[in-house]
């Protein structure tokens, strides 16, 4: 599913125009970006949460060349399921 198809299904499940329901999922996003621009967790009960996690100065290796690198350390956002979310899955 694309965020068009999202936009769709939200405004013919509450009977809302697309430009509203554009609206609607565009804020949602943009609060998840910026909370974790800023480190914040975000939990949504039933899904799951949205959080950045930190990872370490590793060594790696350029596949075509076989030379050896170092990775710097970096962040990156992470979404872990709930649990709800996993029972549905299985």
């Amino acid at each position: 599913m694309t965020r068009s198809d999202l936009i769709d299904v939200l405004a013919k499940k509450i009977q809302i125009s697309n430009k509203d329901s554009k609206k609607i999922v565009n804020v949602i996003i943009d609060t998840i970006k910026e909370c974790l621009k800023k480190n914040s967790r975000i939990e949504i009960r039933g899904l799951g949460s949205f959080e950045v996690r930190s990872r370490t100065q590793r060594k790696g290796r350029i596949i075509a060349t076989g030379e050896q690198i170092t990775i710097p350390p970096r962040k990156v956002p992470v979404f872990v399921p709930g649990l709800i979310l996993k029972k549905m899955v299985n």
